[in-house]
């Protein structure tokens, strides 16, 4: 299970395939102009945080569903996740390779610490080694409008592990952070990640025509958004009250 926006921006910004980057690991985009910039030189973001992330990210737990920054040990288990050509079927190319994956996630400490960007990797109480990923980052400075992405080994498919997941990542988004809409693009034929953000109660926002590549050829996206008002009277009337322990405050 993926979605496709984020992973695929990032990793070919990374990998210097954008226009105009010319080193491996050149940085992240900023959304506004769609222009990259050195994640070692971002200057951090000025607005306070309940948590400045940014120092340091936390764990999210609930019941067996692990979430924590990534570290090197989960190259080789993201390597062939993010490989799979079930998972990588809607995405553009990541990484492959164990020292490709070993980068990538140097990368992403380098961009959360430069305030502009968080990775979760997804384990179990059971099984320590990322299984999954889950990326929010900001679409402008103070985060109140913020966008995320996905993606999930396809053995954990159909196990209530994403769905877990992606609670935890959304309450992080709303109450931790301040998010107060929260955008994702799925392509058009991602019939499971379309599923999956309708169940979450994203809302379907159109259609963007030919707006990215994957396996050669443009796709069209769907753009779904969360909003915080939504989700939070969404959470009462279900009376679900989420079980989030770890560092999250």
């Amino acid at each position: 299970m993926a979605n496709s926006a984020m992973l695929s921006d990032l990793y070919e910004s990374m990998n210097g395939s954008v226009s105009g980057l010319d080193q491996y690991d050149a940085g992240i985009l900023q959304p506004s102009t769609r222009q990259p910039v050195d994640a070692d030189h971002l200057p951090k973001f000025f607005s306070q945080r309940p948590l400045e992330w940014w120092h340091h990210l936390p764990e999210l737990v609930s019941g067996d569903v692990r979430l924590r920054e990534l570290c090197l040990t989960d190259a080789p288990s993201l390597a062939e996740t993010l490989g799979s050509a079930k998972v990588g079927e809607h995405l553009s190319s990541g990484p492959k390779s164990v020292a490709e994956a070993e980068k990538f996630i140097a990368w992403t400490r380098r961009a959360r610490r430069a305030g502009r960007y968080i990775c979760f990797g997804v384990t179990t109480q059971g099984v320590d080694e990322a299984v999954g990923l889950f990326q929010v980052w900001p679409l402008e400075p103070s985060f109140c409008t913020a966008e995320w992405g996905f993606a999930l080994g396809h053995r954990y498919w159909g196990t209530g592990l994403f769905v877990t997941a992606a609670r935890l990542v959304t309450a992080y988004a709303f109450d931790t952070i301040g998010v107060q809409r929260l955008e994702a693009r799925s392509a058009v034929d991602n019939v499971r990640g379309n599923a999956a953000l309708k169940k979450l109660g994203a809302v379907s926002e159109g259609v963007l025509r030919k707006c990215f590549m994957a396996n050669g050829e443009y796709r069209d996206h769907v753009m779904w958004s969360m909003l915080a008002d939504d989700w939070r009277a969404a959470q009462e009337s279900k009376g679900r009250a989420l079980q989030v322990t770890g560092n999250v405050a």
